[in-house]
């Protein structure tokens, strides 16, 4: 669960980053945000968020 809540702020931080310097528009922000709800509905969403557990894990036993 909190890997899942920073992922949420991370990505929000990185639209929001996009929205102020790179124009990203707020209609392309509005498409980007129900685009990921419809994907959140799908089938592929139980692959997704397993593939993004397996990165974070991956991440974590990385010894620096």
């Amino acid at each position: 669960m909190i890997l899942s809540i920073s992922a949420v702020v991370l990505l929000g931080i990185i639209v929001f980053i996009l929205y102020r310097k790179d124009g990203l528009k707020a209609s392309h922000l509005l498409v980007c945000a129900l685009f990921g709800f419809y994907l959140a509905s799908t089938a592929i969403a139980s692959s997704i968020r397993d593939g993004g557990e397996s990165l974070a894990s991956f991440l974590s036993d990385i010894e620096f």
